[in-house]
C-alpha cells in the first residue's frame, strides 16, 4: 500500500492546513486528514490577536470618550463603560512624581485595563455566539 501526499488545502480563515493521505493512487480513498502546521496562525491564536487589537482600539476610544464627559456624567456610568479610567483614578494618586511621569502611567493604566475589559467582552460574545451556533 502506498501513500501520497496531496497539498495544499489552506483554510482561508486560519484555520488549518491540512495535508491528506491517500490508501493508493488508483482507490483514492482516505485513510487519515489534517495534519495541521504549526507555523500557520491556528484559529484561537488569530481570534486572540484580532480580540486584542480591536480590545485596545476600543479602550482608548472609551478613555477618549470618557475624559471630557467625566464631570457631567455619574460616575458609575462612566466606569460602566470605561473602568479603566477610574482604575488609574484609584492608583494614580499615591504618587509623588513628575506630571509627565504620573500622567504617562495614568494613560497606560487606564488604556490596558479598558482593552482588557472589552477584550473579554468580546471573547464572551464571541462564545455565545459560537455556542448558540452549534446548537
Amino acid at each position: 500500500m502506498e501513500f501520497q501526499l496531496v497539498f495544499p488545502s489552506i483554510c482561508l480563515d486560519f484555520g488549518c492546513f491540512a495535508v491528506e493521505q491517500h490508501a493508493s493512487v488508483r482507490l483514492g480513498r482516505k485513510v487519515g486528514t489534517a495534519l495541521e502546521s504549526g507555523v500557520m496562525l491556528q484559529r484561537g491564536l488569530s481570534r486572540n490577536l484580532l480580540f486584542g487589537g480591536l480590545g485596545l482600539f476600543a479602550g482608548f476610544l472609551a478613555l477618549a470618550i470618557a475624559v471630557p464627559i467625566e464631570p457631567q456624567v455619574p460616575a458609575a456610568l462612566v466606569a460602566l463603560f470605561s473602568p479603566g479610567l477610574k482604575l488609574a483614578e484609584l492608583i494614580m494618586p499615591e504618587t509623588h512624581r513628575s506630571l509627565a511621569w504620573t500622567f504617562g502611567w495614568f494613560l497606560r493604566i487606564a488604556i490596558l485595563a479598558n482593552a482588557v475589559f472589552y477584550y473579554a467582552i468580546f471573547s464572551f460574545a464571541t462564545y455565545l455566539l459560537l455556542r448558540r451556533s452549534s446548537r
